[in-house]
């Protein structure tokens, strides 16, 4: 991999965004789009609406351009984006030849791991994110924890590039916007937030489809799987968690997409103000993948950055290894620590693995 050569965009770096007076990390993406022809779009594996959206967005504007764009993922896309344009662009691998390519442009990940695909360490990386625990992994990169999704960066790229959006682009980051927003609903949405989505749907975006094929359309699993979940919700104060095992989803002949925005859920409960889900993962028997999100000042990001996860402030994940009651030990002993940071949160008694036994209701 070729060493760093521009400086992320963080909050105490000042104003970096596009057209500002001095050089920014987002002109030196841009400039590399330029410069190059092949290219190769990758996000995070087991991608959500940010990753599928910004994806395809960023295809369309490199082909735009006058760019080859190659679409790959490690995971399925999942099925509620299955109907956004172009999705059928977007392959599904675990390794990549890197002379194939002259860059690739890895989107909303703090490391080329997170994408679960082999041979992009060896690649010229141009790295976009927006997470808190972003970092500088690529040969440019341009963080910015301040952009409500991926693609709202991808979209100021656009502008600066003098790239028209298409309907079928505009679709594809409203789908990101929305779903990183939690529906226009999570603290990071901001005035920037709207601003974006009144212009995408002035460009084309159907956010009425878009609303319907992502909330309104779910397999009857996912109801089924949400409903042993939230009757396993256990409450300690400001915090709330639950989990899923790998039986429950053989029994409904479900799917890992159908346990997507469980957590949701448990930071809806009033008086909570963090919450943990974990689902077993498949075919790795004590291994938890862990979502977390909060409420207010909470930083859920530390907590995943100390289970070796990460994320942004309300919205975090990480895998945790078992045996289960240490897995739930650690995630909620972090939260814990993160609740007692926040001065007017009371703080949940820290919980003993032997309250828990898996497999048992709690």
């Amino acid at each position: 991999m070729m060493p760093p050569r521009a400086v992320s965009l963080m909050p105490d770096d000042g104003d970096l965004s596009c057209g500002a007076s001095r050089p920014s990390p987002c002109d030196a993406i841009l400039r590399d789009l330029q410069r190059h022809m092949r290219f190769l779009g990758v996000s995070h594996a087991r991608p959500d609406g940010d990753a599928v959206g910004s994806v395809l967005a960023m295809g369309e504007m490199l082909r735009a351009m006058g760019k080859s764009a190659d679409l790959l993922l490690a995971d399925p896309v999942p099925q509620v984006y299955r109907t956004l344009p172009e999705v059928e662009r977007i392959r599904e691998a675990r390794t990549v030849e890197p002379s194939r390519y002259d860059a690739v442009v890895i989107l909303e990940c703090d490391g080329a791991e997170r994408t679960g695909i082999a041979g992009l360490e060896r690649m010229f990386i141009l790295n976009i994110d927006h997470h808190r625990t972003g970092c500088d992994y690529g040969t440019v990169n341009w963080i910015d924890p301040d952009a409500s999704c991926v693609a709202a960066m991808v979209y100021e790229l656009a502008q600066l590039a003098g790239v028209p959006v298409s309907a079928g682009m505009a679709t594809c980051m409203y789908t990101a916007l929305m779903t990183d927003t939690g529906s226009f609903t999570y603290p990071g949405t901001s005035a920037e937030s709207f601003t974006l989505a009144h212009a995408l749907i002035d460009q084309g975006a159907q956010a009425d489809t878009v609303a319907r094929d992502v909330l309104y359309s779910v397999p009857a699993a996912r109801i089924h799987l949400l409903g042993i979940a939230l009757s396993r919700v256990s409450i300690t104060g400001p915090l709330a968690w639950t989990y899923i095992r790998q039986s429950d989803l053989q029994h409904y002949s479900a799917t890992d997409e159908d346990t997507e925005g469980t957590v949701n859920y448990l930071i809806s409960i009033a008086g909570v103000e963090a919450a943990a889900f974990l689902r077993e993962i498949a075919g790795e028997p004590e291994r938890y993948r862990t979502s977390l999100r909060s409420k207010s000042s909470v930083d859920v990001s530390r907590a995943a950055a100390a289970c070796g996860g990460g994320g942004h402030r309300n919205a975090a994940g990480c895998t945790l290894d078992g045996p289960f009651s240490v897995a739930v030990e650690r995630v909620l002993g972090e939260l814990a620590i993160e609740l007692q940071r926040v001065a007017d949160l009371p703080t949940p008694p820290m919980i003993s693995p032997t309250e828990y036994e898996y497999g048992l209701e709690v």
